[in-house]
C-alpha cells in the first residue's frame, strides 16, 4: 500500500461517517469541537480532499518545496488561539462548504474522491500548496500524511459529537498518523515527557498533544 492508496481509502472511511444518519440528526448542533458546529466540522473534514485536484492540476511554482514539518514550522497554525482569524476562517470555510446540505456535500466530496483515484497514481511527487499558505509547497505525499492526519482527527471530533463510534482506519493509517502526531508533539514538548508518556504512566504528564 503506498500513501496515496491509504489516502483514498481513509477519505472512504470518513465519507462513511460524514453520511451518517446520526451525521443529519445533529447538523445544526454544536460539535464537541469549541466553535464549531457539526455541519461545518463535516465541512472542513470535506476540505481535505475537495481542494486536491486543483491543487495536482496546477502548474508547478518557483516558490521553494520544504518537507512537511518545516511547513508546520513555517505555519505556526498549532500555536493560535481558537479565536485568531486563522481558525475563525478555517471554520468559516467548513460552513460554507456545508451550506448546501449533508447529501450535497457528501456526493461532491465522493466525486473528488473518484477523480482523484484516476489523478493520484500516475502524479510525480511535486510540490502542491494551499491557496492560503506561505509562499511554499510540500511534496505532494508528505501533504497526503498530513490529510490523513486532518481525516482520523477530525472524523474522531465528528463521531464523538453526534455519538456514534469512531471509525476504524487500518493500522498502518494510525501508524502513519501516530507519527506525525509525535513528531510534531517534539516541537511543542521535550522529548522526555513525550518519552515518559508512552513508557511510564507514574510519570507521565498530563499533555504532550501536538495542538
Amino acid at each position: 500500500m503506498t500513501i496515496r492508496d491509504d489516502f483514498l481509502t481513509t477519505a472512504r472511511i470518513a465519507l462513511e461517517l460524514m453520511r451518517h444518519p446520526g451525521v443529519a440528526q445533529n447538523w445544526d448542533e454544536p460539535s464537541a469541537l469549541k466553535e464549531f458546529g457539526v455541519s461545518g466540522l463535516v465541512g472542513h473534514i470535506g476540505y481535505q480532499a475537495l481542494p486536491l485536484p486543483a491543487m495536482i492540476e496546477a502548474p508547478v511554482g518557483d516558490e521553494p518545496v520544504v518537507s512537511l514539518m518545516e511547513h508546520y514550522d513555517r505555519a505556526k497554525w498549532t500555536d493560535l488561539d481558537v479565536d485568531s482569524e486563522f481558525h475563525t476562517r478555517i471554520r468559516a470555510g467548513g460552513e460554507k462548504l456545508a451550506a448546501e446540505g449533508q447529501d450535497v456535500l457528501c456526493d461532491r466530496f465522493e466525486q473528488t474522491i473518484a477523480e482523484l483515484e484516476k489523478l493520484l497514481p500516475g502524479q510525480e511527487n511535486r510540490g502542491v500548496r494551499m491557496p492560503h499558505w506561505g509562499p511554499w509547497a510540500v511534496p505532494l505525499d508528505e501533504y497526503l500524511v498530513s490529510r490523513l492526519m486532518e481525516f482520523v482527527v477530525h472524523s474522531d471530533d465528528l463521531a464523538v459529537s453526534v455519538g456514534v463510534d469512531t471509525p476504524e482506519f487500518p493500522r498502518h493509517v494510525n501508524e502513519t498518523v501516530i507519527d506525525l502526531l509525535t513528531r510534531m508533539a517534539l516541537n511543542k514538548h521535550s522529548a522526555i515527557d513525550v518519552v515518559r508518556a508512552l513508557s511510564r504512566k507514574e510519570r507521565a504528564p498530563r499533555d504532550i498533544t501536538a495542538f
